[in-house]
């Protein structure tokens, strides 16, 4: 493995996503794993642009919402995961983060902030800049027992190398709580 393949972690993003992941493990520690959440899973778009181009992507989203703060039932922990693919180029996003969100009816508003890793390829070698997820999105209660289906929308930015990329994603899947 040579050193351009290596992931690249800032010391700032270490600590942010070690003190949610420990904040996590507290509170899951005090009762069964996974008490209360949902696991998301849907189709996706995203509009990547770097500096000069403008790039098209499909592909999926997938995440795990772990409400496990008792006093505070509105915050979540989320751990998202997403794959874009075009023209021989794949790209995939694993963050991490916080989730806010609350219920009216048979809607679930929720508004995310998350940090993690930009895996993408560069002239044929991967590169792993870190990077930051902003989105927002709503779910609505289906009429199946536990189910709701998800529209969400994030930014996701990143550098690699000297580039900035800021990229678009929409993505609409179902929802299982639990």
């Amino acid at each position: 493995m040579t050193g351009e393949e290596t992931i690249f972690v800032s010391k700032t993003a270490a600590v942010v996503l070690a003190f949610l992941s420990l904040s996590l493990l507290a509170a899951v520690s005090q009762a069964q794993i996974l008490p209360r959440g949902n696991v998301y899973l849907g189709g996706s778009y995203e509009d990547a642009r770097d500096i000069t181009t403008r790039y098209p992507f499909k592909g999926w989203e997938a995440s795990l919402e772990d409400l496990a703060f008792v006093r505070h039932p509105k915050l979540g922990i989320v751990l998202d995961g997403s794959g874009y693919y075009r023209a021989g180029v794949i790209e995939y996003n694993l963050f991490l983060g916080p989730r806010l969100s609350t219920t009216y009816g048979k809607w679930r508003p929720f508004v995310q902030a998350m940090g993690g890793a930009h895996r993408q390829p560069v002239n044929g070698i991967y590169h792993n800049p870190v990077a930051y997820d902003i989105g927002a999105g709503t779910d609505y209660k289906l009429f199946f027992k536990n189910f709701s289906w998800r529209l969400q929308g994030d930014y996701v930015h990143s550098r690699l190398l000297s580039a900035t990329q800021n990229d678009v994603r929409l993505s609409t899947g179902l929802v299982w709580r639990f």
